[in-house]
């Protein structure tokens, strides 16, 4: 099995007030676990930084290594929250995984970690949901 690479931390550098911070990853791949057949997802994380926040190069890098491993969407999503929630102890994260449907179903998986402070403005992950082409 590869080694997955770490997820960095740095100091934060406002931690005398919050503020929401968006990674937005939208072409994110992995395998099917049955099929090994590819696997689409956009992936929108939003968290708010305690003590520190991720280093952007470093999240890439452990997005990437799902690429050739076999995951079922639930299992990406949640894994990927639960490691930036080790790695950085925010104060709130969530996880938005808008997968690409196989075999006609598109499924989305959304997963949060803690209550979000009421004092701090949370916009919209906008991602459309799927919506199939008709011919004319």
């Amino acid at each position: 099995m590869p080694k997955v690479p770490a997820l960095e931390s740095i100091a934060s550098p406002h931690r005398d007030c919050l503020w929401v911070t968006r990674f937005t990853c939208p072409e994110f791949t992995t395998l099917c676990p049955r099929t090994a057949q590819p696997d689409f997802a956009h992936l929108v994380i939003d968290y708010i930084a305690d003590q520190f926040i991720l280093e952007s190069k470093s999240l890439k890098l452990y997005l990437h290594s799902f690429r050739n491993e076999r995951h079922f969407h639930e299992d990406c999503t949640v894994t990927i929250a639960n490691a930036i929630n080790d790695a950085i102890t925010p104060h709130w994260l969530r996880i938005g995984g808008y997968w690409n449907p196989r075999g006609g179903i598109p499924i989305d998986i959304f997963y949060q970690i803690k209550t979000p402070p009421s004092n701090v403005w949370i916009p919209d992950q906008q991602v459309a949901g799927y919506h199939p082409r008709h011919s004319q």
